[in-house]
């Protein structure tokens, strides 16, 4: 499993996301160190990333809540949490399940592959 954490410096809300993905890794079973941090610098790299802002956390080159046509670039990220509101960073329930929908996939392809 890769998992992935990009952002922009200019956004203050990467470090919070990285601990509570951390945290979710771990509550899995995962090694929280192995997220692999993923600095986007300029609008070129924005574009080439598909990143539609900081932070933006993907598993298996997925994004744990898909940006719908949200345009690329470095800007901070606003994210619709389960119970309506509004935040910089995803749902700690979506980063769960974003986990262990990865961890079934993959737990199944080794069964039958």
């Amino acid at each position: 499993m890769r998992v992935e954490l990009l952002f922009w410096e200019g956004c203050p809300s990467h470090p919070k996301a990285l601990a509570e993905l951390r945290s979710a890794m771990a509550d899995a079973g995962l090694d929280p160190d192995m997220v692999i941090l993923r600095e986007v610098s300029t609008e070129a790299e924005a574009a080439r990333e598909r990143f539609v802002g900081s932070p933006t956390i993907r598993i298996d080159g997925v994004d744990i809540q898909p940006p719908g046509e949200e345009p690329f670039g470095l800007t901070c990220r606003v994210y619709h949490r389960r119970d309506g509101r509004i935040s910089p960073t995803p749902d700690p329930a979506d980063v769960r399940d974003a986990l262990g929908a990865t961890q079934t996939a993959t737990a199944t392809e080794r069964s039958f592959g």
